[in-house]
This record gives structure tokens, C-alpha cells and sequence, in this order.
């Protein structure tokens, strides 16, 4: 029994032994590289954005009041909430019964008044040729004229009436005063409503207007005319580039933010109301250089990169500035086209040996 252990320990000594010089060989061949295992990447020369986010809401820029302009009954409705309606589209009827009334009553005085004034014209055109055959004074055809110019001026006065009575004709008829949608319906049929009742409550979706609140330190770096992208949940997957229109003189107390206003048509499907994510590009360096976020690791020394050279890992401090779309700006430290580590960098010491994974697509 003690040969037989003695004999399976011997083996198994001899395996392990055969297995680290194998090991060994491989070492010595170059078969297995040394180091920890990296990718690399090329630092970049391109154009970085400071940026600022904010989450606003969109609001009509023409949001009308429809009110009555006459007195009388709702006798029909054109319109509902959520309905669409274009320019001059009837949105409610009124009785006109008495305005009817008023307009025949003024046409019938027209009438009696041009009878009126073709009689007096005839009359005078008589007294001129009895004048110039002295059967009658000029006193007695200067009366004729007066009393047709009188006429006259009734006929102007009666016309202006009949427009007067037709327009309050018109105003039976309530007209949507811009294109968008009723938001809101305050009358029913059968409701009697006074003039100035209001009846109608439009959203213009034409033109919005865009509220984005930024954090108040933010204040000095807002200016009309700044760039700024937006986006809406409406509308996903179609930004919208603008500018700033104007900028509140005013911190709100509350949300101690500085709102800056973006004025803009619609660009289909931005509704009222909705939210809106605003991106403002504060500033803006041409031939920045960029490094990867994960080329950027915090040491000791500060933040640094680690350049590759002789298959070992370099640590460069440096200095950096703005991050976008997962790319840091290097204002300090190093070159355009150093070669430095990015998967596995944060693993990374000075003058540590490295492994370059090498790109399997290629």
C-alpha cells in the first residue's frame, strides 16, 4: 500500500513538473504574451460642445377667447373640444331673429327715403327751368335744393345704418379667429349668453412658444440667439435646431432658475402643453483634442491617459475640459495621434507591460 502511494505522488509530481516547464517554454517562445490585456484608440482632433440641458414645456403663442359679440340663444354649435377648426370656420349660431328684424326696418326707410329723394331731385330740376322762365323766385329753388340735400344726408345715414345692422347680423354667427384646436367649449344649445360671455377657448398650433428653464448661474452665459436643439415626446426622433428668442430679466424665486423663451412654427405633431428637452450649446472649441471617457483614469497625480510606447503603458497627467457624446476634451498633456490605452486603462500603472488586443474585424 505505501509503494503504491508513494508511486501516485511520483506521477503526480512529474505532471505538475512537465506542466510549469511547458509554461516556461511558452514564455521563452513568445507563445504567450506578457502583460494585462488592452485596447487602444488615437487621440482625436475634433470640434467639442459645452452643453446645458433643460426640460421645458411648449405653449401656444395665440391662445383666443372667443366671445359673444351680440347678445341672443345658442341655436346651433359648429364645434367641439379637441376638434380641429380652420380660420372663419362657424363655431356656434345665435338667434338673429331681432337682427333680422332691425335690418328690414332699415331697408324700409332706405326705400321711403330714395322714393323721397327721386321726387325732391325731379322737383328741383322743375324749379330750375321755371326759374330761368321767371314763373318762380330762385328763394323758392334754393328751398328745393336744401330739402334734397337733406334727403340726401338721410339716404348716407340709412346706408350706414343697414351696414351697422348688418354686421350685428353677423356677429349670430360665432367664427373660429385662427386655425388650431378648441381646447375649450363653455355654452350649450339652448344657453342664452350676454355679449362678452365667452364661449370658445382656440390653441393655435401654428406658432409655439418654448419655455426652458436653466439654473441660474447659467444667467451670464444665455443670450438671445443661442443655439439650442430640441426635442419633443409628440414628435420623437425629430429634433428641431432653434434659437433663443428672449430671456427673462427675472430668477424665479421658487425654482431659482433664469427662463430663456424659443419662438418657433410647428414642425408637425408639437402639441401645447407637452414637455420639451432643450440642449444649449453655451460654448463651442474648433480641433479640439478627444480621448474616450475610459482613456481618462484618476491617479494620484490627477487625471491622466497612458500613452503606449515599447509594449508598456506611459502616464500622462493631464488637463481636462469639456465631456460630450462620451469623448473628453484634453486641454493639457497630450498630442494629436498619441496612441493611448482605452479598454483596460483603468487597470493600467506607469511603465506597466501591456497586451494590445488586436482588432478581430480586421
Amino acid at each position: 500500500m505505501k509503494k503504491s502511494g508513494i508511486l501516485v505522488a511520483g506521477l503526480c509530481l512529474v505532471v505538475v513538473l512537465a506542466g510549469c516547464g511547458k509554461k516556461a517554454e511558452e514564455e521563452k517562445s513568445g507563445k504567450r504574451p506578457m502583460g494585462t490585456l488592452i485596447t487602444v484608440t488615437e487621440a482625436k482632433s475634433q470640434t467639442v460642445q459645452h452643453v446645458q440641458e433643460s426640460i421645458g414645456w411648449v405653449e401656444s403663442e395665440t391662445l383666443p377667447l372667443v366671445a359673444a359679440e351680440m347678445a341672443g340663444r345658442v341655436v346651433q354649435l359648429g364645434a367641439d373640444v379637441g376638434q380641429t377648426v380652420s380660420k372663419g370656420q362657424l363655431l356656434a349660431e345665435l338667434d338673429a331673429k331681432d337682427g333680422r328684424i332691425a335690418r328690414e326696418a332699415v331697408q324700409a326707410d332706405m326705400q321711403r327715403i330714395q322714393a323721397s329723394l327721386g321726387n325732391q331731385e325731379r322737383l328741383v330740376q322743375r324749379y330750375e327751368k321755371l326759374v330761368q322762365d321767371k314763373f318762380i323766385s330762385v328763394t323758392q329753388l334754393d328751398d328745393a335744393k336744401a330739402q334734397l340735400a337733406v334727403l340726401r344726408e338721410q339716404l348716407a345715414g340709412a346706408r350706414a345704418q343697414l351696414k351697422g345692422a348688418e354686421n350685428n347680423l353677423a356677429k349670430a354667427r360665432i367664427l373660429a379667429p385662427v386655425a388650431g384646436q378648441v381646447e375649450q367649449r363653455m355654452v350649450s344649445v339652448g344657453d342664452f349668453v350676454a355679449i362678452g360671455k365667452p364661449l370658445f377657448q382656440i390653441t393655435s398650433q401654428q406658432t409655439l412658444r418654448v419655455h426652458l428653464p436653466f439654473p441660474e448661474d447659467m444667467a451670464p452665459s444665455l443670450r438671445p440667439g443661442g443655439v439650442v436643439r430640441l426635442t419633443t415626446a409628440t414628435a420623437p426622433g425629430k429634433p428641431v435646431d432653434s434659437r433663443i428668442k428672449e430671456i427673462r430679466p427675472a430668477v424665479d424665486a421658487k425654482s431659482h432658475s433664469v427662463e430663456a423663451i424659443v419662438e418657433l412654427a410647428n414642425p408637425g405633431g408639437w402639441k401645447p402643453g407637452g414637455s420639451v428637452n432643450g440642449v444649449l450649446v453655451v460654448e463651442e472649441h474648433g480641433q479640439a483634442i478627444t480621448v474616450p471617457e475610459q482613456s481618462v483614469v484618476m491617479r494620484p497625480a490627477g487625471e491622466v491617459v497612458y500613452t503606449i510606447k515599447d509594449g508598456k503603458a506611459v502616464q500622462q497627467v493631464v488637463k481636462t475640459g469639456y465631456r460630450s457624446n462620451g469623448n473628453v476634451e484634453i486641454i493639457e498633456g497630450l498630442a494629436v495621434g498619441a496612441v493611448v490605452a482605452l479598454d483596460g486603462a483603468a487597470f493600467l500603472t506607469d511603465k506597466a507591460k501591456v497586451n494590445i488586443k488586436k482588432d478581430e474585424k480586421k
